[in-house]
């Protein structure tokens, strides 16, 4: 049998060229290819917008008759004047009430929940996550049609029955923002504060009671001392989900003149000439904000064994027993039900049945009409963006997740240098706004014209980079469970990084991966603030839709597809858990 030989350049003689060739085929390893491309592509989703958005700070814009130059007139013009820092101001306190707010609201039910014999607790739990199914835009419209000046329903109904002259509320004031936005992100209070107050051993609790010490002198002295890390980090989340918030400043703030950093910029983007590098000065400074918070609860999470309590040690903590006030504590939970689901959804469902809008009344009923649910059935591309938000959160979802995988492997299971750095790269988008994100975005494609603007991909490109850092959180937690024993123990059978991370990686990672999956599916579905600023009219979503009824004043059209939005939405909410449950996923 004849051997083929090939002159070899380094010594000049022939020499066998196929044992060669396939020990370099064998050398290389898949892995480093998923990896290379894992790793590139997060520095491109996570890096590049954010330098284009600083540079683009520092630009003045490009005009047929004038080239861009290098300028810190965007700065001064954001920053240099009083009204300016006006602007600042109101966004700290808009963000500092919100979140305050929220806490006061959602700690308090959540020690109620877990340390008192309050009846229904299991319900209660169990109602808390409803809210989270709303998205924000509609929670603010219900509430507009509940409390404002004008036709707010209890506006009205209290000038009626108690003959006030006045609307006792105004929703249209940094105190209805507040409001709005505070009982919106006080369900996430009440869960982070839920999961502080059952990680807490309660025997110093008890030992207190026990010594003659009062309900709120327990709470003062022993309760908030032992969860304080807890406490600050939940404020310090809901201070930057609420200064990064857009629906309730822009549909509140705005007819009325109050501007946060999200309203200002959206403003920057929308008016004639655009003004991209104005937005931009705003953008950094709440970039700034933001990455400030979160490094302050990423230090708070690392610190947080110094106030640890609970023990390998099982425990069961005694309710305190609140006697006749019990009943009281459980009003509280059915006022709060109300408050944030039952009225919103309701006032939503009333609108839904008009031809235009109007206040509950017997000569109402007699004009309900299905006319707005025909309307939305037979609106223009109405099926279209229901496609494109399908797409987009089912894509970003599974995107996320894979590529997810991938760095948390890197992360855990590696000793690569670096790998510390391709973590926080991974997690950096969490610092940008979602308003913020979306501009960052426009700008870096409107500069690099690779063909994806005013295309489906480029809000796909948004929403993966967005939930990125959410996707990372539960892909770690499931990865730092997986012994590398299975990995070697794969590797001595012969199995191929590719086939063991196949076969053996995902296959355990599968709780971890579906819940991040559905989480991420979830958001993407709602998501608007990013979306602004990116859509064209062949890649509306629902959450378009719903901003653009609004701004033509079809309140009773847009209630409808309200309705229609939530439903679905509480369905899909329904199947992922059935789906959960199934595969054991765990909340």
């Amino acid at each position: 049998m004849s051997t083929i030989t090939t002159t070899s350049p380094a010594v000049g003689r022939p020499g066998p060229a196929g044992p060669g060739v396939l020990a370099r085929v064998r050398a290389f390893d898949a892995k480093w290819l998923v990896i290379g491309l894992s790793v590139a592509f997060t520095v491109y989703i996570g890096v590049i917008p954010l330098v284009f958005l600083i540079w683009q700070s520092f630009r003045t814009p490009q005009t047929a008759a004038v080239d861009a130059v290098w300028t810190l007139a965007n700065y001064v013009q954001a920053y240099g004047t009083g009204g300016n820092y006006r602007l600042f101001l109101t966004s700290l306190q808009f963000a500092s009430g919100t979140a305050v707010f929220a806490f006061a609201i959602g700690t308090t039910l959540a020690w109620i929940n877990e340390r008192t014999n309050t009846p229904f607790k299991g319900v209660v739990f169990a109602l808390s996550l409803i809210p989270l199914v709303i998205p924000s835009i509609l929670f603010t419209v219900a509430w507009i049609l509940l409390a404002s000046p004008q036709i707010g329903i209890i506006n009205l109904t209290l000038q009626n029955w108690l003959g006030f002259a006045q609307p006792p509320f105004n929703i249209y004031s940094l105190l209805g923002m507040v409001w709005v936005d505070g009982l919106h992100y006080s369900p996430m209070a009440f869960l982070l504060m839920t999961a502080a107050f059952r990680a807490m051993d309660p025997s110093l609790e008890e030992s207190a009671t026990m010594s003659g010490a009062g309900v709120l002198q327990v709470v003062r002295r022993v309760t908030l001392p032992m969860t304080w890390p807890a406490i600050v980090a939940t404020i310090l989340i809901l201070f930057i989900r609420a200064i990064e918030a857009f629906e309730v400043p822009a549909l509140l703030g705005l007819p009325v003149g109050i501007e946060v950093f999200t309203s200002a910029i959206y403003q920057a983007v929308h008016r004639y000439p655009s003004q991209v590098g104005l937005a931009s000065a705003y953008a950094a400074a709440l970039l700034v904000i933001t990455s400030v918070g979160v490094y302050f609860v990423a230090r708070l999470s690392g610190r947080g064994s110094k106030y640890a309590t609970m023990t390998g040690k099982g425990f069961r903590p005694r309710q305190i027993d609140l006697g006749r006030w019990r009943w009281f504590t459980a009003a509280l939970f059915v006022g709060y039900f109300l408050l944030i689901v039952v009225l919103p959804f309701a006032v939503l469902l009333w609108s839904s049945f008009q031809r235009f809008y109007t206040v509950p009344s017997a000569e109402a009923l007699q004009n309900l009409t299905l006319d707005p649910y025909r309307f939305i059935l037979g609106y223009p591309n109405l099926w279209r963006t229901v496609g494109n938000s399908l797409v987009l959160s089912f894509g970003a979802a599974t995107v996320v997740m894979l590529v997810t995988s991938v760095i948390c492997w890197i992360v855990v299971k590696t000793q690569i240098r670096g790998r510390w750095l391709l973590d926080n790269v991974a997690s950096l988008p969490i610092v940008f706004p979602g308003l913020v994100l979306g501009l960052a975005i426009m700008i870096f494609y409107l500069n690099v014209d690779v063909g994806i603007y005013g295309t489906i991909w480029i809000m796909l490109i948004a929403y993966v980079t967005r939930f990125m850092p959410y996707g990372l959180r539960y892909s770690t937690t499931s990865m730092v469970q997986i012994h590398k024993e299975l990995e070697e123990s794969a590797a001595m059978c012969g199995a191929s990084w590719t086939a063991t991370f196949r076969r053996v990686i995902l296959p355990l990672l599968k709780p971890g991966l579906l819940a991040g999956w559905i989480y991420v599916m979830i958001v993407s579905i709602r998501e608007l603030s990013t979306s602004i600023l990116l859509y064209s009219p062949d890649t509306q979503v629902i959450s378009i839709i719903i901003w653009e009824l609004w701004e033509n004043g079809q309140y009773v059209e847009l209630s409808a597809l309200g309705v229609l939005f939530i439903i679905a939405l509480f369905v899909l909410v329904l199947a992922t858990q059935w789906i959960g449950r199934k595969y054991g996923i765990k909340e």
